[in-house]
């Protein structure tokens, strides 16, 4: 038995929202014109997405992990619910959706690890109220709502009432959500702020959203909104935590090599949680998420770099520190 399982005292965390399969290649300097051809070093298909593959990264850091969502009846959903449950998630709540094709990402990765995304929304749209509803909370220790904004069958109301239902059960609620510019997305977050613990957002992100300039601007907004502890992720920078009783805690990543940065945002998530599950203070949950979002920028795609806490271990004894 793993000391997260032993702290949980036999509950689990739940994740919700986005399951996504990401194709991934390696490297892309440019698209040739008409049908050319270019070599790549490596090609991938991936667990991603919000929900997806924070599940797939606490179940290797030993954390029991359900997960709520949908795919389609295709090879891409099979390929994902097989994956995540040779992981260890349980994947009984994951719905085939088969009006719909399973949500995927084409993702050529560039030389210093950003990258463009090519994106079918596919059953991340069926996911419904009712699936939501049906949610049974009495094991669950954390819930992570993850892809607000991105989910138009759930956005708003629905989570919203799963939040507040996690709330009164006395559920740890975390959140990630991913803001297109739409005015639908305030709809779909600020009635959730009021509900949710820990908010993970990018610094891109928080600033967007909140229509602000300085990270101190948005640390505000999110406070005033009604979140506890807003935890803001920015890169290789490291990580802003913030509460009401103190603001603007930095934190500095892990100086790797990195690769790709495609789920190292759901890493961060999956660290900090099994800290939570754990029983640890804000600082060391950031410090978990930290290694384990530094770690998955080593390798191609949201599964590299993480395979358990002695990975973890190992870089948090070895690894150099940047600069906040």
């Amino acid at each position: 038995m793993s000391q997260s399982t032993r702290a949980l005292g036999g509950r689990r965390v739940l994740t919700v929202g986005l399951h996504v399969a990401d194709v991934l290649g390696r490297y892309v300097d440019a698209i040739p014109a008409g049908q050319g051809l270019a070599l790549l070093d490596e090609i991938r298909l991936t667990v991603a997405g919000t929900a997806a593959a924070t599940a797939v990264d606490l179940a290797r850091l030993g954390v029991p992990v359900a997960t709520v969502g949908a795919v389609g009846d295709d090879a891409l959903g099979v390929f994902l619910r097989s994956t995540m449950a040779a992981e260890g998630v349980d994947v009984d709540a994951l719905a085939v959706r088969s009006a719909h094709p399973t949500s995927a990402t084409m993702l050529p990765i560039r030389r210093d690890g950003s990258r463009p995304a090519l994106h079918v929304i596919g059953s991340n749209a069926a996911i419904r109220a009712d699936d939501l509803a049906a949610v049974d909370l009495d094991e669950v220790a954390v819930l992570h709502l993850g892809g607000t904004c991105l989910l138009p069958g759930i956005d708003g109301a629905p989570s919203v009432e799963l939040l507040r239902r996690a709330r009164a059960a006395g559920v740890v609620t975390t959140m990630d959500f991913i803001p297109t510019g739409a005015p639908a997305d305030r709809d779909a977050v600020l009635p959730c702020l009021p509900f949710v613990d820990y908010l993970f957002p990018s610094e891109e992100d928080a600033l967007s959203f909140a229509g602000a300039t300085t990270l101190d601007e948005a640390i505000s907004f999110y406070l005033d909104a009604g979140v506890t502890t807003v935890v803001i992720t920015r890169g290789a920078a490291g990580v802003s935590i913030s509460t009401r009783e103190r603001r603007d805690m930095r934190l500095a990543a892990y100086a790797v090599d990195v690769v790709d940065t495609t789920g190292c945002g759901d890493a961060f998530s999956a660290g900090f949680i099994w800290g939570l599950v754990d029983g640890a203070d804000v600082v060391e949950a950031a410090e978990r998420g930290l290694a384990c979002g530094s770690l998955v920028a080593t390798g191609l795609g949201s599964d590299a770099g993480l395979h358990s806490v002695t990975d973890v271990a190992r870089l948090r004894a070895e690894g150099v520190r940047g600069a906040v």
